[in-house]
């Protein structure tokens, strides 16, 4: 699943080609926005918390509402006077968004995994295999994206916050509770497990038994924030191939601090990677 730190790169990707573009034409290939028409409507902003894209708009005046082309009895719905709403996507395990200059061939994924398609007269964006498309109000971002611990990069991080989340469930296992978007928003695997690596915590550790989560928290803001800008995600500073993690990916592979080689296991509905000697069981 992609990180918080890719997730804020694509929105970085839509930002540059369609901030304050005026779309002139949409393709929704999804049923719950098929028909939509978001032709003359001007993208304002994109976004990301954690791991959900917010790519915001202003519908023009006269406008119909998303989705409510018309009335149940035919005739046009009441337009709104130029209101700002909100294409929210989740890429999950899969999900990816790419931009093209206008003719240019949309060559990232198979055309059947395209989702969606946003034109404006410098841009095109393409959205590929992505999740829980909807569009909402901006005002109902909420409903969306509410239920979210602090974001790692974004303006609301708070580093006490996302401790006292983590903090009410002692019994949890830290590996678990790290992958939980409700405590702190946009930590994966990759960085699960390479945070408490570098933390000395082994994932099956209760949380009421770590002896730091502040360090931890604030360790994985420090790496997210790290890799912003770049789509190579390292944790050890390197960018070589083989070279940019701890344990991540490296299953009977040597420590690199100690030798012993590096185990996979799953843990919850996900698989872990970890150092036995380095990080060994709690107390």
């Amino acid at each position: 699943m992609p990180e918080g730190d890719t997730v804020w790169n694509t929105a970085r990707v839509l930002q540059r080609a369609l901030a304050d573009a005026r779309l002139t034409g949409s393709d929704f290939r999804v049923p719950q926005l098929a028909g939509t028409d978001l032709t003359g409507w001007t993208v304002r902003e994109s976004a990301s918390r954690g791991k959900h894209l917010l790519l915001r708009l202003e519908s023009p005046p006269g406008a119909s509402a998303p989705g409510h082309p018309s009335a149940a009895d035919g005739s046009p719905a009441e337009p709104d006077t130029g209101t700002r709403w909100t294409l929210h996507s989740h890429l999950r395990m899969d999900g990816a968004w790419r931009a093209y200059a206008p003719g240019e061939r949309w060559a990232a994924r198979p055309a059947h995994l395209i989702r969606v398609v946003l034109r404006s007269p410098h841009a095109v964006a393409v959205g590929y295999h992505l999740h829980d498309l909807a569009l909402v109000p901006t005002a109902a971002e909420g409903h969306l994206v509410g239920h979210l611990g602090p974001d790692l990069l974004g303006p609301d991080w708070d580093p006490a916050e996302a401790v006292r989340r983590l903090a009410a469930h002692p019994d949890t296992t830290i590996g678990e509770a790290l992958l939980d978007q409700r405590n702190l928003a946009g930590i994966g695997n990759l960085y699960k497990c390479e945070v408490l690596f570098l933390r000395g915590v082994s994932p099956w550790t209760p949380v009421g038994a770590v002896p730091d989560l502040a360090g931890t928290v604030t360790l994985a803001q420090r790496l997210l924030a790290a890799n912003r800008g770049r789509w190579t995600q390292s944790t050890t500073g390197a960018l070589h191939r083989g070279q940019t993690s701890y344990v991540y990916g490296r299953r009977a592979q040597p420590c690199r601090r100690c030798g012993t080689a590096i185990r996979k296991e799953e843990l919850g509905e996900r698989v872990t990677y970890w150092c036995p000697v380095c990080q060994p069981p709690s107390q």
